[in-house]
């Protein structure tokens, strides 16, 4: 019987205890392992905090609390939705609000590697920023560098932070249209809420991603050592899983490449694969986060003022010059 005619492909998703009194052993043991999976997130980041708490001053370690949190917080999230699938909605709108914030957080972490918004200037003041990076200007090496000062700064700091601001807040507007039933993720009519919500947030994520970028790039070289690279990479792992891998699934799932199979249809089958990934992967990453940020924290050596370094090079001539005469 193919998907059109099979009366399970049409249905909501099932109760909670529905799931529970239809899994056999193997599912039983799957549910189970992938649960363990995201409690064990969680007692790993709890841990963490208790160590960062004590160990790190005000603000970084907010700001290493917040991005170390992404993967329990969409491993809890995901495993919420595995275990309710009615809720997948919900939580998907949770786990995407958290990590907004994550984008800017980590944005004000690696300023806080430097020591701080004062410090982060005095430092960097005679150097100019490259803005020809991804995710929105990759393609335009023509631009001009952008000089280091307070408004910059404050400038790319707004730039992460409407994306915290504005995600939550169409999250909150999502959950009230689709209680009157106004939103729907899989409705892709002109005259859909999700039309129209989808795309802009998708504006606001680029937009959001290119102060980090442009951060990034100034920054790699001088926190090499604090293992900034990895935690990059880890940090763009979990953008691609939570947004890239999650739309590819959804997309097979609409056209039902990815089939029915009571008790769920094409599109809440295509959520379980997700979740069920999600969980597995944002373990592994609980994993590798947890070797790169527990660790012991010094400061940066303090950089040489400008000035200093005048005067040590005119000392270094003089030096050359009395040694050749």
């Amino acid at each position: 019987m193919n998907d059109t005619e099979n009366p399970w492909c049409s249905r909501p998703p099932p109760l909670a205890i529905d799931i529970i009194k239809g899994l056999d052993m193997l599912w039983i043991v799957l549910y189970a392992g992938l649960t363990l999976m995201a409690l064990l997130s969680v007692l790993l980041y709890l841990e963490e905090c208790v160590y960062f708490f004590q160990k790190l001053p005000y603000p970084k370690k907010t700001a290493i609390i917040w991005v170390n949190g992404a993967a329990p917080v969409i491993a809890t999230m995901s495993c919420l939705a595995m275990w309710i699938p009615k809720a997948t909605m919900f939580t998907d709108l949770t786990s995407n609000s958290y990590f907004a914030i994550v984008v800017y957080q980590f944005l004000v972490m690696m300023i806080e590697e430097c020591g701080g918004d004062k410090a982060f200037l005095q430092r960097y003041s005679q150097n100019q920023l490259r803005i020809s990076t991804g995710p929105c200007c990759c393609c335009c090496p023509c631009l001009p560098h952008v000089g280091i000062s307070r408004r910059t700064l404050f400038i790319l700091k707004l730039g992460s932070y409407q994306f915290a601001l504005l995600k939550t807040i169409l999250s909150i507007l999502s959950i009230v249209l689709s209680a009157n039933e106004n939103f729907d993720p899989w409705n892709t009519n002109i005259t859909g809420a999700s039309i129209w919500i989808g795309p802009f947030t998708g504006i606001l994520t680029i937009v959001a991603l290119w102060p980090v970028s442009i951060i990034f790039i100034h920054l790699r070289d001088t926190l090499r050592d604090l293992k900034i690279v990895p935690k990059y990479a880890m940090y763009q792992m979990v953008l691609i899983l939570t947004q890239l891998q999650t739309a590819i699934i959804n997309i097979l799932a609409m056209y039902r490449v990815i089939p029915c199979s009571p008790p769920f249809s094409s599109q809440y089958r295509g959520y379980l694969m997700n979740q069920q990934l999600l969980i597995a992967e944002m373990f592994l990453i609980t994993l590798v986060t947890r070797l790169l940020y527990r660790r012991e924290y010094r400061p940066l050596p303090t950089a040489p003022h400008p000035e200093e370094n005048g005067e040590a090079s005119i000392i270094l001539q003089t030096e050359l010059r009395d040694m050749t005469a």
